[in-house]
């Protein structure tokens, strides 16, 4: 698998707060309640400190005085203020549900969207794994981290501000102890950023691994049972399992140890108070009921310091979550060329079908290839190209088919058309218009296509053939689609095409998975029609009854098949040999017959396969 995680070095540069603020795009149109769930929450937290306040009152007053309606009164001061306290952040908590998983949902959306206009040769080197990963556990730890630690960090921090103002204006010796565990707990905390947020990343990662390997495991779910596999699969799961427990164990024993500085160093700073302060009282220095506030105080305190550690932990986990997540956001999106001019393709593309002045008049030029040469974008730059000096004109109403061994580059050159790669150099037109300059919208109400290996969705028969179709297309257009790939079958199935074929389309076979494809590919009338081996699956009959009702589409189309047998060859008016990554030759198929010899050992070599 081709990595798709930033580099050490990068990571390097950007720092927790800096990644996190790119999330401020999306918590701006809910900043408002935020930012009064903050005040509210540092509202009752610093209430908590005047219960200290309150006890010393007592303790010097009622209390010394031996005044029991002091104390009770007193008690009725503290019930008030932990009731305040409770409704204060039960107050925080509604403020922030509903908006937080507003930005959540926002987010996804957003990054569902990016993945559709993102190339298809970003899919082909990431993981669907590491985006499901993205799409899913990875927002979940940015809610939680906006609802939860981006908050108390500030409460938390203006808390511990105001409890130590506090504690020194009741006795400063007594404050100056309790501030000495305060360098070493700095320290500790930037040296365990550091180190959390690598092995944070690592675990994310692995996350996106692991669901990997389970959503190949169960699309893949037939072939592990045909070759008995189910053994060798759950080792590699649960190599990837211990790996990544491994890794969350290295994160607890890092909290562990930051949790263990943070609560022991304050805890023997409050000890060793305890003690001066007592002498102090004994000496007559302090009074018995600053000692309790102050030690109240420094109690109270002891959640925000002992949160830091974990907050911390919470924090970079989103930012490396964050860093994930755009690391998709910023993938650059299919995007359409410049205009040039004020011509026909500066206006976005109608909806699929639909008529418009600004969709391209029907020409008489055709599909055609002008020196076209492609290489992966990722290929080293040295590597040979894929295809090379492409010249192709499939004439307007004219079928085409592409003919070659394995590896000539056939199902490549058939993806350029849609511009599911973009060509490296040289230019493919429809009619005359370069494909480069269109929008892919209008580029695609143009040209349908079929791949050999088909995709089915989720959803019912005639939901998935439709896809093909305008918006207002019906049970006609879709009943004759099913009828040219020969899809009658459909009817048959449980609800008919009301029948949801589930997940890949898996529940049938391949062949019936082909024709419905094939049906979405013709249901449109596209002006150009690209067919990658669409009836490899089809049994030689219904291969037959296919091509007798695709003629008749061929007819009012201009074509290019992908052809492996010599009866997927007839349906065409010429044919081109592809040997190599370059056309070899073009003529009809009696003509290559006759005048080239490695057309003639192909399409012997599937005859010969066909029987």
């Amino acid at each position: 698998m081709v990595t798709t995680r930033a580099t050490a070095e990068d990571r390097a540069e950007r720092s927790a707060v800096r990644t996190l603020l790119r999330l401020w795009p999306y918590v701006r149109p809910v900043r408002l309640r935020l930012f009064t769930a903050a005040f509210v929450a540092i509202v009752a937290s610093c209430l908590t400190l005047v219960i200290p306040l309150v006890l010393k009152w007592m303790v010097d007053g009622p209390v010394a005085d031996r005044d029991p309606a002091g104390v009770w009164l007193g008690a009725l001061y503290l019930l008030l203020l932990g009731v305040a306290e409770a409704l204060l952040f039960g107050l925080r908590r509604w403020l922030v549900a509903r908006p937080l998983a507003g930005v959540e949902a926002a987010m996804r959306a957003d990054l569902y969207r990016h993945l559709q206009r993102l190339p298809v040769a970003f899919h082909d080197r990431w993981a669907s794994g590491q985006l499901l990963s993205r799409g899913t556990t990875d927002l979940m730890l940015l809610r939680m981290f906006l609802a939860f630690p981006l908050t108390f960090l500030l409460v938390n921090g203006v808390t511990i501000f105001v409890g130590v103002i506090i504690m020194l204006l009741q006795d400063w010796t007594l404050g100056l102890v309790i501030l000495v565990p305060a360098v070493p707990v700095i320290v500790t905390c930037v040296t365990f950023e550091k180190r959390y947020a690598a092995v944070a990343r690592r675990a994310q990662d692995q996350v996106g691994d692991l669901t990997t390997v389970v959503e190949e495991s169960v699309l893949g779910i037939r072939i592990i049972k045909g070759f008995g596999r189910h053994r060798s699969q759950a080792r590699a799961f649960r190599e990837l399992s211990r790996t990544l427990r491994g890794t969350e164990l290295r994160k607890a024993r890092l909290l562990a140890t930051i949790w263990g500085v943070i609560v022991t160093l304050p805890e023997v700073a409050i000890g060793a108070a305890l003690v001066l302060g007592a002498v102090q009282v004994a000496d007559g220095a302090l009074s018995a009921g600053t000692l309790v506030a102050f030690l109240s105080t420094a109690l109270a305190l002891r959640w925000p310091v002992d949160s830091i550690g974990f907050l911390l932990a919470m924090s970079q986990e989103a930012a490396t979550a964050t860093e994930r997540y755009f690391e998709v956001m910023d993938a650059s999106p299919e995007r359409d060329a410049p205009r040039r001019g004020a011509g026909l393709y500066q206006y976005a593309a109608p909806p699929r079908g639909a008529s418009s002045p600004h969709r391209p008049a029907a020409g008489n030029d055709g599909l055609r290839f002008h020196n076209v040469r492609f290489r992966y974008p990722d290929a080293p730059a040295d590597s040979p190209p894929i295809l090379d000096r492409i010249d192709l004109h499939i004439r307007p109403g004219e079928s085409m088919a592409l003919v070659g061994a394995t590896g000539s580059g056939k199902t490549t050159l058939t993806a350029l058309v849609p511009r599911l790669h973009e060509v490296t150099s040289g230019r493919i037109t429809l009619d005359g218009k370069d494909i480069a300059e269109m929008p892919r919208d209008t580029l695609r109400e143009l040209v349908a296509v079929a791949f050999e290996e088909p995709t089915l969705f989720s959803a019912s028969v005639a939901d998935n053939v439709l896809m093909g179709a305008p918006d207002e297309a019906g049970e006609p257009e879709l009943e004759r689609a099913l009828g040219v790939a020969q899809a009658d079958f459909a009817h048959a199935l449980p609800h008919g095409t009301d029948t949801q074929v589930g997940e890949q389309g898996l529940s049938l076979s391949g062949g019936q998975r082909q024709r419905l494809a094939l049906a979405r590919a013709v249901v449109g009338r596209p002006r150009f029609l690209v067919l990658d081996d669409p009836l490899s699956a089809l049994d030689v009959h219904t291969e037959a009854a296919v091509e007798a009702a695709l003629r008749d589409v061929l007819a009012e189309t201009t074509a290019l098949i992908v052809a492996h047998r010599p009866s997927t060859v007839l349906l065409a008016d010429r044919v081109a040999l592809l040997s190599g990554g370059r056309v070899a030759a073009v003529g009809t198929h009696q003509e290559l017959l006759r005048t080239n010899t490695e057309y003639a050992h192909l399409m012997a070599g599937t005859e010969e396969a066909d029987r």
